[in-house]
Parts: structure tokens; C-alpha cells; sequence
């Protein structure tokens, strides 16, 4: 069994526990902080577990990943230097996160927590970047712009809704022909996913 195949077998056992829904929601929460998991990885084996309750576990998800991304917003407004930025480099997301804050600055401004919020960007690059951001701004010219704290919790909630309950449709009404299918190649698209992300990190650091 492949390491993916292990994790996703996990995580079936895990959505089937009487406090999944607690886990899901403390991953979720923690996941827009620093937590690599994401809420996904909980969120499709729930929704496959129980799919009458599909749309409520995706709603859970996408409150507590919310709230867990203001937190990440103020970690960046307020203490970034030192405490974040030494977490961020324990992390090994320094390239990631300069990154995200030219794409906010010169290129995608608040499209791009929508970016974070609903792709495989990670999302609490975006939290604590645009938090960061929102305080160099004020300090150079008295306005965070369109990247205060309402904007990124409205952009977030509609990029976070939108990922999650597509996943739980997606599951739910897919069912068990999704969840065979999804089982069989879970390795292939772990590995895939991995790789792209070698691809991305190789790009910044010797080509961008």
C-alpha cells in the first residue's frame, strides 16, 4: 500500500468516528494557520461516510478554516517580525510567501486570497502574507486598501465555500463509484501532486 493509499485509509477510519466532525473542524482551523494537512483530506471521506450530511460537514469546514485564516491575517498584521517569519522559515515557506505578496502588490491585489481560498495554494500562505501586507500598508500610508480584515473574510468565505462544497457534491453525489475510483488513484495524483510542487519550488528558485 502506498503511502497516499495509507493516509486516505485513515482518514475513512477517522470520518467514521463519532467526533469526526470535531476533527475535521480543528484541522480546518489550524490547517489556514500552519497545519500542511488540508481540510479535503477529512472533509471527502465524511462526506462519503454520510452523505446525507455532506453539505453540513463542508459548512463546518469552510466556518472554522475561515476563522483560522482571520487568526493567520493577525498573526501577520501584528507579530510577523519575529515570531512568524521564524516560523515561516521552519516551514520552508519564505519563497512561497514573497511570492504571494508581489501577486497582492503588483499583480492580483484581492483576487488573490480568492486564489488561496479555492485552489491548492496554501492558504495560510495567504492568511498571514495578506495580513502582513494590510500592516506595511498602513504604516506607509495610513489605509490597508482593499485588503482589510471584511474584504479578506468575504473573498475567503466565497473561495473556501466554493472548494469545499464542490468537494462534498462531488462525493456525495458521486458516491461509491467516486470513492472506487478516487481509492484506485489516489497514489497517482499524491505523486502528481508532490511533483508539481518540485516543479513550482524549482521555477522560483532557479528561474523566476
Amino acid at each position: 500500500m502506498g503511502i497516499f493509499s495509507y493516509l486516505y485509509e485513515l482518514c475513512i477510519k477517522l470520518a467514521k468516528h463519532k467526533k469526526a466532525p470535531l476533527f475535521l473542524c480543528i484541522n480546518s482551523f489550524i490547517e489556514a494557520i500552519f497545519w500542511p494537512i488540508p481540510p479535503d483530506v477529512m472533509l471527502a471521506p465524511m462526506a462519503l461516510a454520510k452523505p446525507q450530511k455532506a453539505f453540513q460537514y463542508a459548512f463546518l469546514a469552510v466556518i472554522t478554516s475561515v476563522l483560522g485564516a482571520v487568526v493567520g491575517y493577525y498573526l501577520g498584521y501584528f507579530i510577523y517580525d519575529p515570531y512568524i517569519a521564524d516560523l515561516i522559515a521552519f516551514l520552508n515557506y519564505e519563497d512561497a510567501m514573497n511570492t504571494v505578496r508581489n501577486w497582492l502588490i503588483m499583480e492580483y491585489g484581492i483576487l488573490m486570497i480568492f486564489i488561496g481560498a479555492f485552489t491548492p495554494v496554501p492558504y495560510k500562505v495567504i492568511a498571514v502574507t495578506t495580513g502582513l501586507v494590510a500592516a506595511e500598508s498602513m504604516a506607509t500610508t495610513g489605509s490597508v486598501g482593499m485588503i482589510n480584515i471584511v474584504n479578506f473574510v468575504l473573498v475567503s468565505l466565497i473561495g473556501r465555500g466554493l472548494r469545499f462544497y464542490l468537494v462534498a457534491a462531488i462525493i456525495k453525489f458521486g458516491g461509491e463509484k467516486m470513492e472506487h475510483t478516487l481509492r484506485r488513484y489516489i497514489d497517482i495524483i499524491g505523486w502528481l501532486c508532490v511533483i508539481l510542487i518540485a516543479i513550482y519550488v524549482v521555477y522560483e528558485v532557479y528561474w523566476n
